[in-house]
């Protein structure tokens, strides 16, 4: 009984409810329940109480005393622990107050990023269970986050080099916003839209940049009565803006996260029934389904197709609720695509389909739980007419189950099918797991597809929870069990490696889930059972016999594996991959269902054992391999037993010569010690208190697939008692005492020692240690805390094993170094003495990563609460122990550990690669686990790579370089953030190419500078020079500190010591800026060494280029090297200095007064009352007018200039703000004499005609030939000179820029267009005198430039020209556009100078967006009569120089109609020109040559030139505006459907491509509700069309364009009338070609169930099949036969397609109807061609598709029926 005792002393306290606020004080937030479990339970709350109480205290110290580094990092470090070990446990004011601290402090402008993103995680931690603070206990201001994530994710100096930021920082700061987002104040919304709302102009970047804040920052979770001020806001405008963009911009992706949001979160309060059609045709696009059989995407779609994860999440919130439309639609959604989840097609598609799958279910179950199960928090409640009913549920486990069965054999493997399936049967067992079985019992039984079971396997295993536990909707679940394990026995099987470990998968998951025991000896007892329970007790009798089969295949298994030959010869223990795997596999799956066995049972098996035990040949080997095996799995206190033995074993076997036999006997000792001193659990079965009671009391079936209980586990541990403890230790004074001698003797060379020896002893010495690490307390420290053990008086063996291992170590690098086995050894012992506590971190981990695997796979996401299976949670609750034992506190760093590290130092600086190799990666988790001893190392490390030592070897320079760098995942040496660290390292990694050790010749040194060099550009961030904090976080501190329950008392900081603060911190500060200048002058002074290679200089110019910053100017010395480098022979460096010069400029620039204006009176209109965006009065003075351009200085001064294109779009914002006048701007012209010493450094060199010279030269030399583009670095170079320095330096440049514009090779090109559009944007604030000077000299150089352009130079000369545009008033540039507009197609220098005189000006337009109305209809009004170009590449570039055009005039809501030209208007005047195609009825064909002929020609040649060049302007619109003008492009269409070819032949001519092309791309179009009868008014004309190409091509059209906008028609009864008409009726065209077609239209329309197939459908075509035909004339033998076809015969042809069309549109299944049909089409298998042909064609495609699965299919036939049909399908017999 004493078991019994012992468990109940330990009983934890009740975890349920919260505990009584007594003597604790204070209500914890949140705690972690498992702690309640651990056996010491009762101490945890004072340990807790205490570390919070330090934690409040010295982090509002550390804050108050201005000490962010190191005492604030420190603490909130140790918060963050807190948190893992013990969750929020701690008072709600506590944690608003850690919240507020931890929110002033991210928020802190000028935070180094390093600790600004400890910060933000520890803040993310603390806000992430928003259920524990509600809005009313926290309110947090939103514009501090939208100040830093301006700062940071839209940076205006990060481009330049002036900061370098992390690249996880994206990521934090999104993550930030999302859980700050809750408790934004109620006016928020309103504040932010105010902000960003100017921003929306969607000709512009910036579009992007508001849609992006708003998806992160709006608040959508705000209480009902607050709506008002939240979503209403804002609601219509955005998704108004979402239905009316057609073409897919980046931002509407974003748009739709923010609506997934809002509609998660106020579920019930928003009517989306008006949205419906439109959200899922768009779902349905942003899928990218082919569709068709020649089909061309649109590129764009492909890269901004929406996140499916925030698709799923918005079906699931507009689930439920009074109508059923969303339920409706997705079963259409899901009925549309289920045929492309067949497993025979496969495509890049196919990952988004599949994800859909998983997604759904997960996400539905998601929502009931939090419906129907969650505890109610402060967040609202889902309305009860809008919560999900049962029936809800059933339907939509209905329409996604046929997709996800199919799902489960897809290529690309059965995972995602498994999750849905587990989640859909949580829902509803009955529908989906009698399916699943049906597809399983037969993938059992075959031999020939072993995919077939691996996939029905994945999914049973998915399942397994909801089948064993039955349950009122699915009562005869558990029956099917004992079946399936039976019949997946023969799936251990050697030979097939993956069906082997999903077996094990299958078997375990079954066996953890149910008691093995067998009942069937309660039938006789009780006669209460149900009918399925008595079936279940009759069939426990199988378990036995299932056990012994299984472990009969598992020996089998083992015999025939490869291992153990293998073993005994070589010397390496390593398996295959393979086996490693089968091997955890089959030890696993053992494990557990011994643990789930009753005792009966589980005597069967020691009795096989014991057999198999006397057959292995029972050696000394076989018995000690067994031995620790079975020792590992057994209670401590048992072992005590058998004490003597076991010491009598290891005394016999420890010192066996052989080596494998000492090492299993080590393994002995290692397992002895672990099981007596560790606290773990003793049983892991499904039900507390194992399964052998009698089963009159206990009934185990009641039990299958019960979750485990949280509140009595009743878990048995072991805790060590006393006894084991002194057994623990008389084990260690008897094995390891003795080793530890011999080698003390052995280190101080009085005893000669083998090599084998050696080896041994340190084994012995390894495994003693690793077994007993949790008794050893820490070296030099207080003993753990976990044990309430009498204070051992023995030594502590840990230090004794520390001072051997050093002398032993010594001893041997000096006498034998090349003992590599005992150093592996050695520092393996060092390793474990320095942080082994008695679990490893890497096992920790794993351990970890799988339980959360197989949580996730059998969990209950439905119920939630933990209801996890038993075992589960008890080991959850073993690695919570774990986790503490890992915890140990930041070490603190003592002369022993200080020592060691050094011997590491020294291993990994030896001379073998390996020692070198293993003894790093124990250095790297050393330096990580003690603060602080990396300082201590550093100078250490670079002892070996200083210059002037001579005695350095290659390995150990090596050694040196590793220690530096690092590995993937640790510290890296060579870049701590922190300046002490790096003035030391980044020398001397510069200086090392002086020492003699290093040589270029050796690559493998070669690369691992390459790497340090990376390694430090990757990481690098920014570090610190201000480490001041503000008031407002000292104030909060002042709280934090005063807090109480749990508090320490402590007197509170007096003003002194808050004075010393300060003060020691403003040290602090002018020690960061000492340190910084004294770094950049080492290693300037490094990189000026005299014989330094080139390749070290490079690298310290590198390292240079990081110290620019946006708060410093760079030191003067560094100024001067870096302008004198622009001309440096090497091209590296030249880079370099280019993108350093252009930082330090902006460093150098001078700010620019700015003034606040109020647009209103400018202009002289009131501001608009609701939102009109677009060409309103109030913001037409922004416009380009020829009338009021400013020519003269008066007009110029008094001119408004806005720069950024999207002002006065949108709205204004409200503080308007321009550059004040010239007057009040810095002065321009300065002598030298007016200059910081900065700038006359550069100031000298760029007034030095030679050094300018020299520099021109280099700038126009070419770097990679043909690869060369406009470089924006160099133009940053160039603009910023001409900005600082105004135009001084232009009377050297010119002479240069006249000279590279008439050269016309492509490098002196490319230097000149960035010269120039440097130039143009860096005189942002000249006077109008400098400005007009500027452009007299420019203009000539422009023209010169344009006429000499090339094929090579177009490209950088469009960059120029926008480049020069963007951002600027095109009032201040006017210059510019008059001289671009003088005569874009000129004709002089050929077609191609026109194109690109085009181009270049497109380029100028487009940036300047919605202000240049004027110059737009000026070249709209040019290129009208230019239209009818020859030349194809001009016709290209006028269609995109169209799409520019016409893209202002967009249709979005609340959008005043735009002054830029308009495309109806001009699409009318192109429609009378080409009236003379129109009216032509034959087929129209390009015979224009490619020449200009004299003489005039006639209409229609006229006219299809002008076609030629409307199909580029339509194909370039497609991807490009926002919106499609359908109505205006309807007009054209019947045109196309008349030129379109019909065949796929790429020898067409252009024309007939790009027509084809053209349609395609439309019928992919969005088309509006009100458009739908517009487009079917044009097909239907057509389909009256005397062409049939026209005709044949309709259908195609109608293809796309339905399946594209499917929801948009279906929800249109008369569009869907319509086209059924439309294809029924040219089913019976006279042309052959179209009735195919039309057949294949109709077939595709019935299988994405957007017609149905029924009865008068059905009777229509058979009507039809019945016609007669003619009687036969008797005809000459020598007449011809009549081509043209009877109407009869048509008729009869259409009436046969019909059928066929409806046979396959199911081609994975057979429908009811579909027998009958087959019937009737055999019949006209004698009917004349092409009836006879047709019928052929959908017999063999009928076969094809059906013959996978034409046993199951079989069964909807009747055998008359199949005897027709096996007389059809197999070909006849030609012997007979």
């Amino acid at each position: 009984m004493e078991l019994a005792e012992r468990a109940r002393v330990g009983e934890p306290p009740e975890p349920g409810g919260r505990p009584e606020p007594g003597p604790r004080g204070f209500v914890p937030q949140k705690e972690i329940v498992y702690n309640k479990l651990l056996p010491y339970a009762e101490r945890l709350d004072a340990e807790s109480d205490l570390q919070l109480a330090q934690i409040k205290c010295n982090l509002g110290r550390a804050v108050q005393l201005q000490e962010l580094w190191p005492g604030g990092l420190f603490w909130t470090r140790k918060l963050s622990t807190y948190i893992r070990l013990y969750g929020r446990k701690f008072s709600k004011e506590d944690h608003v107050l850690f919240i507020k601290l931890l929110y002033e402090l991210v928020s802190i402008p000028k935070l180094e990023i390093s600790m600004m993103q400890g910060f933000a995680r520890l803040l993310i931690n603390l806000l992430k269970k928003k259920e524990l603070l509600s809005r009313d206990d926290l309110e947090l201001p939103w514009r501090p986050l939208y100040d830093m994530v301006e700062r940071i994710l839209y940076s205006k100096t990060e481009h330049l080099g002036l900061n370098w930021f992390p690249n996880s920082v994206e990521n934090i700061l999104k993550t930030l916003v999302k859980s700050c987002r809750p408790y934004f104040p109620a006016d928020a919304t309103a504040e932010m839209l105010e902000e960003w709302r100017p921003l929306m102009c969607p000709f512009d970047v910036t579009m992007q940049k508001a849609i992006t804040y708003f998806e992160i920052f709006l608040p959508t979770s705000l209480p009902p009565e607050l709506h008002h001020k939240g979503f209403k806001l804002w609601f219509d405008e955005l998704i108004g803006l979402w239905v009316s963009v057609q073409n897919l911009p980046q931002w509407e992706g974003q748009l739709v996260n923010l609506f997934a949001r809002l509609a998660t979160d106020n579920i019930g309060y928003i009517d989306w029934d008006p949205y419906v059609p439109k959200i899922f045709t768009r779902i349905l696009r942003s899928l990218n389904l082919p569709v068709g059989s020649s089909q061309v995407l649109v590129p764009r779609f492909l890269t901004n197709a929406y996140d499916i994860g925030h698709a799923v999440i918005w079906i699931t919130a507009m689930m439920g609720g009074p109508s059923k439309l969303v339920q409706k639609h997705l079963a259409g959604l899901f009925n549309s695509i289920t045929s492309f989840y067949h497993p025979s097609n496969n495509g890049r598609w196919l990952n988004k389909l599949m994800k859909l799958l998983q997604r759904l279910p997960n996400s539905i179950v998601r929502r009931l739980h939090r419906e129907r199960y969650k505890k109610p928090s402060w967040l609202t409640p889902v309305p009860d007419s809008h919560k999900l009913t049962d029936q809800d549920v059933t339907d939509f486990v209905q329409c996604i189950i046929q997709p996800v069965l199919l799902a489960m054999f897809s290529k690309t493997g059965s995972l995602e099918a498994a999750q849905a399936l587990q989640n859909l049967a949580l829902m509803r067992p009955e529908l989906v797991i009698p399916p699943v079985l049906e597809r399983t019992y037969p993938a059992l039984e075959t031999l020939t597809e072993p995919h077939q079971l691996t996939a029905t396997l994945s999914c049973v295993i998915g399942v397994a929870r909801s089948l064993v536990s039955g349950g009122r909707w699915f009562p005869e679940g558990p029956t099917h069990m004992l079946p399936l394990l039976m019949r997946a026995l023969p799936g251990v099987d050697p030979n097939d490696f993956s069906k082997c470990m999903i077996t094990f998968q299958f078997i375990a998951t079954f066996s953890t889930l149910v008691p093995l025991v067998d009942c069937s000896s309660v039938l006789q007892e009780r006669n209460d059972l149900t009918e399925v329970e008595r079936e279940l007790c009759s069939a426990t009798a199988e378990f036995e016999d299932f056990v012994l089969q299984f472990m009969d295949r598992c020996f089998g298994l083992i015999e025939s594996s490869t291992l153990e030959q293998t073993r005994e010869e070589t010397e390496t223990e390593k398996m295959t991959h393979l086996e490693s795997l089968v091997e955890l596999g089959l030890s696993s799956t053992f494990s557990t269902i011994l643990t789930q066995c009753s005792k009966e049972i589980f005597m069967v098996r020691t009795l096989l054992q014991k057999l198999n035990f006397q057959l292995l040949n029972s050696t000394l080997f076989s018995f000690l391999f067994f031995l620790p095996s079975s020792i590992t799995r057994v209670d401590g206190r048992k072992l005590l037993l058998y004490r003597e033995q076991l010491v009598k074993i290891l005394q016999r076997t420890l010192h066996l010569t052989c080596k494998q036999g000492y090492t299993l006997s080590c393994n002995l000792l290692h397992h002895l010690l672990r099981s007596t001193t560790l606290i773990y659990p003793t049983e892991y079965c499904s039900v507390p208190g194992g399964f052998d009671k009698p089963p009159s009391e206990y009934f185990p079936i009641k039990d299958w697939g019960k979750p485990g209980d949280l509140w009595n586990l009743g878990i048995q541990w072991h805790v060590p008692s006393l006894e084991e403890v002194s057994f623990a230790f008389y084990l260690l004074d008897s094995f390891l005492q003795p080793e530890l001698i011999k080698l003390q003797h052995c280190g101080d060379g009085k005893l000669e020692m083998s090599r084998d020896d050696i080896l041994q002893s340190l084994t012995i010495v390894h495994n003693c240690l690793i077994g007993s690490g949790n008794l050893l307390p820490p070296l030099k420290g207080e003993p753990v805390t976990n044990f309430h053990l009498m204070n051992l008086s023995r030594e502590n063996h840990r230090e004794a094993i520390a001072a051997v291992i050093r002398k032993l170590l010594n001893h041997i690098l000096d006498n034998s170094e090349d003992d590599t086995k005992s150093l592996f050894l050695i520092i393996k012992i060092i390793g474990d003495l320095l942080q082994f506590q008695g679990s490893h971190k890497h096992e920790f981990d794993s351990r970890w990563k799988s339980f959360n695997l197989v949580k996730k796979s059998m969990e209950n996401r439905l119920h939630g609460k933990k209801q996890h299976i038993r075992a589960l949670l008890i080991d959850r609750v073993m690695l919570q122990h774990e986790l503490r034992t890992l915890t140990v506190e930041g070490c603190e760093y003592k002369k022993i550990h200080q020592d060691m590290i050094r011997d590491l130092l020294r291993l990994s600086t030896s001379s073998y690669s390996q020692v070198r190799n293993k003894a790093q990666q124990t250095f790297f988790a050393a330096l990580g686990a003690y603060n602080f001893c990396c300082r201590d190392i550093i100078p250490l490390v670079l002892e070996f790579l200083r210059p002037d030592r001579q005695d350095v070897t290659q390995q150990q320079f090596k050694g040196a370089l590793y220690c530096l760098l690092g590995n993937h995942s640790g510290v890296c040496l060579a870049n701590l953030h922190d300046w002490d660290c790096i003035v030391q390292t980044w020398p001397a990694i510069v200086s090392s190419g002086l020492s003699q050790a290093m040589s270029l010749e050796k690559p493998s040194i070669v690369r691992l500078f390459d790497d340090l060099a990376e390694k430090i550009h990757r990481q690098y961030e920014t570090i610190g020079l201000d480490f001041t904090i503000p008031k407002s976080c000292v104030e909060i501190a002042e709280l934090l500190q005063q807090s109480k329950n749990p508090s320490i008392n402590q007197i509170l900081l007096s003003p002194e010591k808050i004075k010393e603060g300060i003060k020691r911190q403003q040290e602090k500060n002018a020690d960061a800026l000492r340190n910084y200048e004294n770094l950049v002058d080492t290693l300037l002074d490094g990189v000026e060494q005299r014989n330094l290679p080139w390749k070290f200089e490079h690298i310290g110019i590198g390292l240079l280029s990081l110290l620019l910053r946006d708060d410093r100017v760079l030191p003067l010395r560094a100024i001067r090297f870096f302008v004198e480098n622009l001309n440096h022979d090497a091209i590296v460096v030249r880079k370099m200095a280019i993108s350093a010069v252009a930082g330090i400029l902006k460093q150098l620039k001078r700010t620019h007064k700015k003034l606040t204006i109020n647009p209103c009176e400018i202009s002289g209109y009131p501001k608009p009352t609701q939102i009109i965006a677009g060409d309103r009065p109030d913001n037409h003075w922004l416009h380009y007018d020829s009338k009021t351009l400013p020519r003269t200085k008066k007009e110029w001064d008094s001119s408004c200039f806005v720069e950024k294109t999207h002002w006065g779009y949108y709205t204004w914002p409200k503080n308007m703000v321009v550059y004040a006048g010239v007057e009040e701007q810095p002065k321009l012209g300065r002598s030298r004499e007016d200059m910081t010493e900065a700038e006359q450094i550069i100031f000298d060199h760029f007034s030095d005609p030679k050094f300018v010279e020299q520099l021109i030269t280099f700038l126009s030399l070419e770097d990679r030939k043909g690869k060369d583009k406009f470089n924006p670095r160099r133009f940053c170079l160039f603009k910023g000179i001409f900005r600082n320095f105004d135009d001084a330096f232009l009377p050297v440049l010119k002479p240069h820029l006249e000279r590279l514009v008439a050269d016309s090779h492509e490098s002196t090109q490319r230097c000149v267009a960035e010269i120039i559009a440097g130039l143009i944007r860096g005189s942002k604030h000249w006077t109008f005198e400098k400005v007009e000077k500027l452009w007299e000299l420019l203009c000539p150089l422009l023209r010169t430039a344009l006429s000499n352009i090339t094929v090579e130079t177009y490209n950088d000369w469009g960059a120029c020209i926008a480049t020069s545009c963007e951002s600027r008033d095109p009032r201040k540039l006017h210059w510019l556009f008059e001289l671009l507009l003088e005569s874009p197609l000129s004709g002089e220098g050929g077609s191609f100078v026109d194109a690109c005189r085009l181009y270049v000006l497109q380029g100028g337009l487009a940036q300047q967006e919605w202000r240049v109305p004027e110059l737009l209809h000026r070249l709209l009004k040019y290129l009208e009569p230019k239209l009818t170009q020859v030349y194809k590449n001009v016709r290209e570039r006028i269609g995109s120089v169209l799409t520019y055009i016409f893209m202002i005039d967009v249709s979005l809501p609340n959008t005043a109609p735009t002054t830029s030209p308009h495309v109806p208007e001009f699409t009318a005047r192109i429609l009378e020109k080409l009236k003379p195609l129109m009216d032509v009825d034959e087929e129209i064909q390009n015979h224009v040559m490619e020449e200009n002929g004299i003489g005039e020609e006639d209409e229609r040649t006229q006219g299809i030139k002008l076609l030629k060049t409307i199909l580029k302007w339509l194909m370039a619109s497609a991807g490009r505006s926002f919106s499609t003008a359908v109505t205006e492009q309807l007009q054209l269409l019947p045109l196309f459907f008349k030129i379109a070819p019909v065949e796929n032949d790429n020898s067409y001519d252009e024309l007939k491509r790009d027509a084809k092309l053209c349609l395609s791309l439309m019928s992919q179009g969005l088309l509006y509700p009100h458009q739908v009868p517009l487009v079917l008014q044009v097909l239907k004309q057509t389909a009256r069309s005397s062409s049939w190409h026209a005709r044949y091509t309709i259908l195609t059209y109608l293809q796309t364009m339905v399946f594209y906008n499917l929801f948009i028609f279906l929800n249109n009864e008369d569009a869907v009338k319509d086209i059924r008409w439309l294809v029924i009726s040219l089913l019976e065209d006279e042309q052959l070609e179209v009735r195919e077609m039309a057949a294949t239209t109709l077939s595709g329309l019935l299988q994405c169930n957007f017609l149905t197939m029924d009865s008068p459908m059905q009777i229509h075509f058979e009507q039809l099949c019945k016609t007669k035909l003619p009687k036969k004339r008797k005809r000459d033998p020598g007449s011809v036969g009549d081509t043209i076809p009877s109407a009869e015969l048509v008729k009869r042809h259409a009436g046969v397609l019909g059928l066929g069309a409806c046979v396959l549109s199911s081609p994975y299944d057979v429908p009811t109807w579909m027998p009958q049909l087959l019937m009737n089409l055999s019949a006209h298998l004698n009917d004349p061609q092409p009836i006879e042909m047709t019928v052929k064609k959908t017999l063999s495609n009928f076969r094809r598709t059906h013959h996978d699965n034409w046993q199951e299919h079989k069964q909807q036939f009747t055998d008359d029926q199949l005897l027709v049909l096996t007389d059809l399908l197999v070909s006849p017999c030609y012997y007979a």
